[in-house]
């Protein structure tokens, strides 16, 4: 009859698997690991949870209240195993101390499989830091269970069972001496008690007799002759898949795929006794009572070579888990070497790179110093050159002036290509220069009316106290007696030793007067003003088309254009005019004066800045006039308002509101081309041959069919209308005044 084996008090199965649980994290993925791994051959799972005791008497409601968060505890672990098709049975310890009521349990259960999570610890032992749960477990388990430590899925720890659970039996009590009752069972209040008390239930059954008995009915060698039979393992043949728990078929066994190297030095695998479960124990009253002494002395020896040979294994697997150690720590080793190789070869990489790098920017650099040592040289052979032409210019220049200024001084003394006028009849011509016959104040002199020859003219007189006035005088003569041209002013004759100048009259005198209606005059007509603009134009290129060297007026203003008795405007004062060699005529940066001349609001602004002088200056002043000529305003900020007054379409209200037919597009084509002129800049400005007179004509041309136009709808004037008109015109001729300023 086989032996009684110790069963559950619960009436568990054999090959039973525990899990603690606690309200940690940890508690689900030791449950999660334990199905997965453990519950295989019997589907069936025990969730154990310790609810710390803190008083002896608690009331009732605290007891409820326990109770209550206990069972909340099992909910979510309920729908997990049903959903795995696994069996839960759901457990509740009340204890002080944790680790002891589930070793107790397991114990008294006999429990094969025991799953703790890594951080499953009482709220009491976390306050008063007490013992680590999994750790406590580990040490004081029975030998018949494997405890495993779970940290999130993972095996951190764990430890084999060292025997089955099948040894577990106790030993009948015997009223003989050898301690069996007569009906061969075992006393299961004692077991039972055993169990209760948490101690090994295998302490006493092998003795001598039991070993010699076993070896009697089963024929077999001794146990110590088996022992011996068995082959040693040698330190180089142990490794980590040798080492398996006892019960294969009721747990997996640990791999080196499963836990890594340090977990599994780490973990505490103890190596129990020899298993026994093979064995067909007989407890029978016949076959113990025939051990001798002989057999008792056999079981002594068998025990101390079993001590031997388990105390060469554990220095076998101490010696094992040092050189484990040492490889590791060897292979760690290794890999920082490697490591630190890898990083001092990718340093002196670096290195290499930036010194490349280094010696790439110094051979650049040196290559931009080279250029730059070249170019500074050719820069100043280049300015030394600029410098010599210079000077050379300058020489050459002033021996130009030199040679003028003699040629002047010998037209002064004999110049027959104007008509020398003596004071005396200055004198008679202007009555002794009565303020009557006074028309005009100049810059340096005034004008005064008279008559030469039988004909009208106008005498300027210099001051004598005007320096600069005598030079001008000397130009303008200069000037007038080279050019001829209908809208130029002509000089008839000239007083060189007192600085009188004889022009023709001009009976409508200025420009200026007439577009402000000085002395009550008449407006002039929009045809009138388009023409007025197209001659000064046509005047202005004549001046500009000089030959041998243009000539710019640098002071054209509406108070230097005259009109004659038909309205016909010719430019008069040319004193400030000057040459420019035809080469730089249209240049920006070549022709230089040491000081600006002119008149303010009609002078260029960049010729006023920088001093450099050329034909485009005279059209800044030309678009200035132009605006006044169709608007009669004065210049200050005129091109500003009239620009205004475009953009916003109320260009109408910027008209000379004396002309009441004047066609409003045609009044804004004038006045964007004035516009154009008087671009701030030179090079904006538009070109006087090929813009600005073939667009003054065109306005001409269009004014003078209106005229036609106008004439052809009008009756006939009488004979007696036509004298009056004569007649009036007469009287406003004799009344007209002339300026020169």
């Amino acid at each position: 009859m086989p032996p009684s084996t110790h069963q559950p008090d619960d009436g568990f199965p054999l090959n039973t698997t525990a899990v603690a649980i606690d309200k940690d994290k940890n508690s689900q993925h030791a449950v999660q690991w334990a199905i997965d791994h453990l519950v295989i051959s019997n589907p069936l799972i025990i969730l154990i949870h310790v609810r710390h005791k803190t008083n002896q008497h608690q009331g009732a409601s605290d007891s409820e209240n326990g109770e209550i968060d206990a069972q909340q505890l099992f909910v979510p672990y309920r729908g997990y195993c049903a959903r795995k098709g696994v069996q839960l049975k759901e457990v509740v310890l009340d204890d002080t101390d944790t680790p002891k009521a589930l070793v107790d349990y397991v114990h008294k259960n006999c429990i094969n499989n025991f799953v703790v999570g890594a951080s499953t610890r009482s709220a009491i032992a976390r306050k008063f830091k007490g013992p680590d749960i999994p750790t406590s477990i580990i040490k004081t388990a029975p030998d018949f269970c494997s405890v495993y430590v779970i940290s999130k899925g993972k095996i951190i720890s764990a430890r084999a069972a060292l025997r089955p659970v099948a040894n577990t039996a106790m030993p009948p009590r015997q009223p003989s001496p050898l301690g069996m009752q007569p009906n061969n069972q075992p006393d299961s209040n004692n077991e039972q008690e055993n169990g209760a008390k948490g101690q090994p239930a295998r302490e006493g059954w092998k003795t001598a007799a039991t070993e010699r008995m076993l070896n009697e009915r089963n024929g077999a060698k001794p146990a110590k002759a088996l022992t011996r039979e068995r082959p040693k393992t040698s330190p180089a043949n142990i490794t980590l898949e040798n080492i398996e728990a006892p019960n294969r078929g009721s747990r997996p066994s640990f791999s080196r795929d499963s836990v890594s190297d340090e977990h599994m030095l780490t973990a505490q695998i103890p190596f129990g006794s020899m298993d026994a479960i093979g064995q067909n124990l007989d407890f029978s009253s016949s076959s113990v009572g025939s051990m001798d002494s002989a057999s008792a002395q056999s079981t002594r020896e068998l025990e101390a070579e079993m001590k031997r040979l388990k105390l060469e294994l554990k220095q076998t697997m101490d010696m094992y888990s040092s050189a484990c150690k040492e490889a590791i720590s060897a292979k760690n080793k290794a890999r920082e070497l490697s490591q630190w190789k890898q990083d001092e070869a990718r340093k002196f990489e670096e290195v290499r790179l930036a010194e490349e790098a280094a010696l790439a920017i110094a051979e650049m650099e040196k290559a931009k110093c080279k250029a730059a040592i070249e170019a500074a040289e050719a820069a100043q052979k280049l300015a030394e050159r600029e410098a010599q032409r210079r000077k050379q210019a300058e020489m050459k220049a002033r021996k130009e002036t030199e040679e003028k200024k003699r040629a002047l001084n010998a037209l002064a003394q004999n110049d027959v290509r104007y008509r020398k006028y003596t004071i005396e009849e200055i004198e008679e011509s202007t009555e002794m220069f009565s303020e009557k016959l006074k028309i005009g104040e100049g810059g340096y002199g005034p004008v005064y009316g008279g008559k030469l020859d039988h004909t009208a003219v106008a005498i300027k007189v210099l001051r004598p106290d005007a320096a600069q006035g005598r030079k001008q005088f000397q130009q303008e003569v200069e000037v007038l007696c080279c050019i001829r041209h209908p809208n130029m002013v002509l000089l008839l004759g000239a007083c060189p030793e007192y600085g009188c100048l004889v022009y023709e009259y001009m009976h409508n005198g200025s420009l200026e007067d007439r577009l402000f209606r000085r002395g009550n005059t008449p407006p002039i007509s929009w045809r009138r003003r388009f023409k007025i603009a197209a001659e000064i134009a046509t005047a202005l290129l004549f001046l500009h088309q000089a030959k041998p060297e243009p000539l710019v007026h640098r002071d054209l203003k509406p108070a230097n254009i005259l009109l004659d008795r038909n309205y016909v405007s010719k430019i008069s004062d040319v004193g400030l005019a000057r040459l420019v060699p035809p080469s730089v005529a249209d240049q920006v940066t070549q022709y230089h004066l040491t000081s600006a001349a002119g008149t303010f609001c009609y002078i260029d602004p960049e010729y006023q800045q920088t001093g450099q002088l050329t034909t485009k200056s005279d059209i800044y002043s030309f678009g200035i006039m132009l605006l006044q000529i169709i608007t009669a305003k004065p210049p200050m900020g005129l091109a500003h308002h009239v620009q205004r007054a475009i953009e916003k379409e109320r260009f109408n209200e910027m008209l000379d509101p004396t002309i009441s037919d004047c066609p409003l597009e045609e009044a804004i084509h004038f006045a964007e081309l004035a516009l154009k002129c008087a671009e701030l800049r030179k090079r904006d400005r538009p070109d006087l041959g090929t813009v600005i007179v073939p667009e003054l004509n065109r306005l001409r041309d269009l004014g003078r069919s209106s005229d036609k136009r106008d004439g052809r709808n009008q009756f006939p004037r009488s004979a007696a209308s036509s004298s009056s008109l004569r007649a009036q015109s007469s009287n406003e001729d004799s009344g007209n005044s002339y300026t020169d300023e």
